[in-house]
């Protein structure tokens, strides 16, 4: 027995160390390995191993993944992490077999899954095996979808169909100058197009995180990446059926913020910087922003107010003056459809001018991307509570979780203008003939449109028609958006009976 004792930790060791010269390659390249990934992500000593000594035929043990659990705050994860010291990461039957496990354990203990990717791709050797594999593991990515949250972390390549597995899950991390993400590389699009791209230019960090929207976070190292992994899972629950972590209560519902008042202009089309809003609204100003710079028009971002986990949707007027176009629409959309299959309350901050208009847009769907938004505030069960800043005009107006879509609870502010559209394109829309025909039509479009705002713009016109519950004072945003969600604190929806929806792709 003390032989065979000896024999196995010297093989596990052996295993645990990896070869020499393929560490120092991955290091060598700025990359940490598998295990000191791991070790950044979980909490010390409590990682469980499975599959340690699996490989496919003669080949290395483990087969280039490591998979297992550990804890995160001491709250239950599953893992696996890619080892591109062996066989580059790459791919085959086994690979994928161990991360099946991985993930089917997850799913059946309830607890988020953190998948490390960092591959070279399916394993050609292995011919259609490797395709498999990949496909096994889509498929448990879309029976785990709104079951348990899903988060990919890309930290080398992720190329070829390994790219889709990614894009299914519920967050994206990269890191910059090391991650690379894309499904046909630079030498074939060469050769069959002769265009030239390199590596980064194609499917880099900062492509995925500015241009594509494929990145929710993009980190300038593996360390802050992974650390924010670790606050992610903070503010989620394991599992749809299990509420979010709470923090002890910060007394929001008796807590004034005189500040808010003074950080947004009353003049409707001056800018201001929304974050700073939401900073103030939330504990401790930490706000964790999903897709930072990317559709930067709207803002979605995670936080806790009063100790619990909300999702924030908000237009944000010192980009494109907050206006909605097909990019942001898209975000929102699927940040909201996130927040309600976790049962994660919403707050919507509505200052939006209306939907950008121009060809560009229309081309690019933005009746379609604007209708992803619609349905996904629609379909929404989670408490939900709206508040309306400034301008608030159209159909934007509507899509921002409005009364009309199902929001339960309305606040305005006094500086708030819901309507069609703004009083000046109003008036010029309605009367233009009197306009063409007047002495003065300057001084007659002034008249028109103080007219105009006194009848129908006023901050209580909403608010008497019942589509706003109260126009409140800014000071007090935190105090009554903690007090209507501690009233829908035990909000049930009942669903109608049906497969599923079929909302605009």
């Amino acid at each position: 027995m003390a032989g065979l004792r000896d024999a196995r930790e010297h093989r596990r060791a052996e295993i645990l160390a990896g070869r020499a010269d393929a560490v120092g390659r991955q290091r060598a390249r700025g990359k940490r390995t598998a295990r000191e990934r791991l070790d950044l992500l979980l909490d010390g000593g409590s990682f469980v191993e499975l599959d340690l000594f699996r490989r496919q035929g003669e080949g290395p043990a483990t087969d280039g993944v490591v998979t297992g659990s550990g804890t995160i705050d001491g709250r239950r994860v599953f893992v696996y992490a890619q080892d591109f010291t062996i066989l580059g990461g790459s791919l085959g039957a086994a690979h994928a077999a161990k991360i099946h496990k991985v993930m089917d354990l997850a799913v059946a203990n309830g607890a988020p899954l953190v998948g490390l990717n960092d591959s070279g791709g399916a394993r050609i050797q292995e011919g259609v095996m490797a395709l498999d594999g990949y496909g096994g593991i889509f498929r448990r990515n879309v029976a785990a979808s709104g079951v348990v949250p899903q988060i990919s972390v890309v930290l080398g390549p992720c190329a070829g169909g390994a790219a889709y597995s990614p894009a299914l899950t519920d967050f994206t991390f990269m890191v910059a100058g090391s991650a690379q993400m894309y499904l046909t590389g630079p030498d074939v699009i060469e050769a069959v197009s002769g265009e030239r791209v390199t590596h980064a230019e194609l499917g880099g960090a900062q492509v995925h995180g500015t241009r594509t929207g494929v990145a929710s976070f993009v980190h300038p190292d593996e360390e802050s990446c992974l650390a924010d992994v670790r606050h992610l899972v903070s503010l989620l629950p394991s599992n749809y059926l299990e509420p979010a972590p709470s923090a002890p209560s910060r007394g929001a519902a008796d807590d004034p913020r005189p500040r808010l008042a003074e950080l947004v202009p009353a003049e409707p089309n001056r800018p201001y910087d929304m974050l700073e809003v939401v900073a103030e609204l939330v504990d401790d100003a930490d706000v964790l922003e999903v897709h930072e710079d990317w559709a930067r028009n709207v803002i979605c971002a995670l936080a806790r107010l009063d100790g619990e986990t909300v999702g924030i949707v908000a237009n944000q007027p010192s980009v494109l003056a907050g206006v909605l176009d097909a990019d942001a629409a898209q975000k929102a959309a699927r940040f909201v459809r996130f927040c309600d299959a976790f049962g994660i309350p919403l707050v919507t901050l509505v200052d939006v001018p209306g939907f950008l208009p121009g060809t560009a847009q229309e081309y690019a769907g933005v009746i379609r991307h604007g209708a992803k938004l619609l349905y996904a505030y629609c379909e929404a069960t989670v408490p939900r509570v709206q508040v309306i800043l400034r301008k608030a005009y159209g159909g934007a107006y509507i899509v921002m979780d409005s009364r009309s879509i199902g929001a339960d609870v309305s606040l305005a502010w006094p500086t708030n203008e819901i309507a069609v559209m703004g009083a000046e394109a109003a008036v010029n829309v309605v009367h233009r003939r009197d306009l063409a025909a007047a002495d003065d039509p300057g001084a007659l479009r002034g008249e028109l449109v103080e007219r105009y705002r006194e009848r129908l713009m006023h901050p209580y016109y909403a608010a008497e028609r019942g589509l706003v519950d109260d126009v409140i004072d800014p000071a007090r945003t935190r105090i009554e958006v903690a007090r209507a969600l501690a009233m829908l604190r035990n909000k049930s929806v009942a669903q109608p009976a049906r497969k599923h929806g079929n909302g605009p792709q």
